[in-house]
């Protein structure tokens, strides 16, 4: 019944990769179980018979999801089962899904559905590294045509040597981890986060990650032979028209090039002349032509006569659509503090793409958890991008966050978090969120710019600014033409063969991300992207050091102050007290929000307060609470109780001594209520400790009247 075969990847030091077909999930296209040492993962495709006339894009559904009996854990909630995907398995799935995407062919519009889910796994082994092995090793083993195949990898430096799929404990001390996704031939797909290395390490860490690749990519290409399935189902193009493509090309091609050398700086003005054309065309076409399928097929030709004509006109000019050099950065300009009773705000403009960011700095309280298969814990820092329709002037509701939301808000995220201060140097938890207001390209390192100026402005004590650059492609591989672009607009995204994120420091890169669109980039263009990209980050760093340079002394009036405090682990429970009677009054008292909690064997304490007497309060009360009785030491405290004999005093937090009717006065006194009453704040001086008695004076703190003759 069953027709099991495997194939192995020797990953070069022991290490062996597994991938396993025909034992599971037969009815799909194709399945594949991918397994190195306890982690597997089962990959599956499906794709539709028969795509819809209307088509004209490739209808591609990726999912990652991990569940929770692969590690022996049940998932949080109420219904104790898994629910909607984390950021986590979005960020994942679109890893898989930018390497796919433009390796279908031309024409083919399925709709096709890759899952991949997380069966088994092993902590020190990370499986976003194989997810997009098993997806390509899926296809290879379907009917389903596909260009491949692809793999991807992950290359980290630890301890300045570069390893292919590094375990979770040597990716904790790397200062490079790279995502690479590629052909034998190709790279299609970076993604990774650094502590500023350079453009050269950066080049070989993707050299190395492509060597690896090439092997994965063979072992697939011999999984598929040993299926049968090197011959895939015929692509099948529904709508083609020859004449009406030459037809339109004819009528718009030269009109579209005119207007692309026009330099119209207004994207909106630029996509009406645009518009204009195809109109014009339209209306030259004889009544009726609205009842025929020819309004798809014009909206597709249009569009690829529009994209080339715009590709030459860069390549034959050097100049693009809106009028600038290849290397030129569009205007900037930068505000900060706009917002006055935000923690920290800014504004960052560079041409069409504007971003409005705010700094929140909050407690211990405010913290992320995480609660996901293979991560559990907190998270201090947090970045949301939100991307509303009006941005584009599109008239639509908002729907929430979306994957695109996600994935430019982390790459913003990990651009900004090498440089922030850890420790003792940042006692907050820190929420930035961007909301792009105008998006005309590259609204993502646009968010990585206001993101510094927002930290600067809030008082953050960032290690150094962090800018960031979004770099195109245009290439003819018949001419060898070709053209880097420097801060690229969305249409130059769109009609580009690349999309280069570039974020770092004055020393080094901290995180990119880049897609590539066509085959046969060498490396000698992308390193020339590279440095192009570094001199356009120089740039934008300029105007961003002109407008705040380095983080300001202090923190904003109205931003909440917070005191750190270490007592001994045995005096957390009288802190907080019985059911958190203690520290609730605290707070209540003071004003204050106080956190606690066991770290490293010592009681962590936060107290965190907008109003500096209630945080010293609050500060001197847990430290008295804390502190040791000292013999012969003069304190202050309240009256808490009195008796015929005496009255007994809080000289420290909890801690109450007698003061005995004797110990009152010089004076003979007949009650204690002559000199004192409940409530009363006296000083006193520790006399005598027997055990846990204490006995207090107040009376040797008061002047001795002399002896009368």
């Amino acid at each position: 019944m069953l027709n099991v075969i495997n194939k192995t990847i020797d990953l070069g030091d022991g290490r062996i990769i597994e991938i396993e077909t025909g034992k599971l999930a037969k009815q799909a296209d194709g399945s594949v179980v991918v397994k190195m040492g306890k982690t597997m993962l089962l990959a599956t495709v499906v794709a539709a018979k028969e795509s819809k006339p209307e088509t004209d894009f490739m209808p591609l559904s990726v999912d990652y999801k991990e569940k929770f009996a692969a590690m022996g854990r049940f998932p949080g909630g109420f219904t104790k089962r898994e629910g909607r995907a984390s950021d986590y398995e979005i960020l994942i799935a679109r890893l898989v899904d930018r390497a796919l995407r433009p390796m279908f062919p031309k024409g083919f519009h399925e709709e096709t559905f890759v899952t991949i889910n997380l069966i088994s796994a092993e902590e020190e082994i990370l499986p976003d590294a194989l997810a997009g092995l098993a997806a390509s090793a899926a296809l290879a083993v379907s009917d389903i045509p596909f260009d491949g195949p692809i793999s991807e990898v992950r290359v980290a430096r630890c301890n300045g040597s570069f390893i292919v799929n590094p375990t979770k404990s040597q990716l904790g001390t790397s200062d490079l981890d790279i995502i690479v996704a590629a052909t034998i031939d190709n790279i299609l797909m970076i993604e990774g986060e650094m502590k500023e290395v350079s453009e050269s390490d950066m080049l070989e860490a993707i050299k190395i990650a492509h060597d690896a690749i090439k092997i994965q990519c063979k072992v697939q290409l011999e999984l598929m032979e040993a299926c049968g399935k090197t011959q895939k189902r015929p692509v099948v193009e529904l709508l083609v028209d020859a004449d009406l493509e030459e037809k339109i090309k004819d009528f718009c091609y030269n009109k579209i090039y005119e207007i692309a050398k026009q330099a119209i700086t207004d994207k909106h003005q630029r996509g009406e002349a645009f518009k204009a054309v195809k109109e014009a065309y339209i209306a030259s076409l004889p009544e009726g032509w609205e009842e025929t399928i020819k309004k798809i097929l014009i909206d597709r030709y249009f569009h690829d006569v529009e994209k080339e004509a715009v590709r030459n006109a860069v390549l034959d000019t050097q100049i693009r659509l809106d009028g600038r050099k290849t290397d030129q950065i569009r205007p900037i300009w930068c505000e900060i503090d706009y917002l006055p009773a935000a923690h920290g705000s800014a504004i960052f403009t560079r041409g069409e793409t504007q971003s409005l960011t705010t700094v929140t700095l909050g407690t211990k309280l405010d913290e992320k958890l995480i609660d996901e298969v293979m991560v559990s814990g907190k998270e201090r820092f947090m970045l949301h991008y939100n991307f509303p329709p009006f941005s584009t002037g599109e008239a639509k509701m908002s729907r929430g966050v979306g994957r695109r939301e996600i994935g430019h808000g982390n790459l913003a995220y990990r651009a900004l978090k090498p440089m922030l201060p850890v420790g003792q140097d940042n006692p907050y938890v820190i929420r930035i969120v961007s909301d792009i207001l105008e998006s005309n390209g590259s609204s993502s390192m646009a968010t990585v710019c206001a993101g510094t100026l927002a930290l600067m402005d809030a008082g953050v004590k960032m290690k150094k600014p962090v800018t960031g650059i979004a770099m195109g492609l245009i290439t003819d591989t018949k001419t060898g033409k070709y053209a880097v672009l420097s801060d690229i607009l969305g249409e130059e995204d769109h009609l580009g063969d690349m999309d280069f994120k570039v974020c770092g420091t004055v020393d080094g890169i901290t995180a990119c991300q880049m897609d590539i669109k066509i085959d046969g980039l060498s490396f000698e263009l992308l390193s020339n992207a590279l440095e192009q990209a570094r001199r356009g980050r120089l740039h934008i760093m300029e105007k961003i050091v002109a407008t705040i340079a380095t983080p300001r002394t202090d923190y904003k009036d109205h931003t909440p102050r917070i005191q750190k405090i270490m007592i001994p682990k045995e005096f957390i429970g009288a802190v907080i007290g019985s059911g958190g009677k203690n520290i609730q009054e605290l707070q209540a008292r003071t004003g204050t929000v106080i956190t606690i909690e066991e770290v490293n064997n010592r009681g962590e304490v936060e107290i965190f307060s907008k109003n500096s007497i209630g945080l010293e309060t609050a500060k001197a009360y847990i430290e008295g609470l804390t502190e040791q009785p000292e013999l012969g030491k003069v304190y202050t405290g309240p009256v808490k109780s009195i008796t015929t004999f005496g009255a007994f005093i809080e000289f420290l937090p909890q801690k109450d001594g007698l003061l005995h009717i004797s110990e009152i006065d010089w004076k003979r006194i007949n009650t204690v209520e002559e000199v004192l009453k409940q409530g009363d704040v006296i000083e006193v001086k520790l006399i005598g400790i027997e055990k846990d008695r204490y006995k207090l004076s107040r009376k040797v703190l008061l002047p001795k009247p002399e002896r009368a003759e």
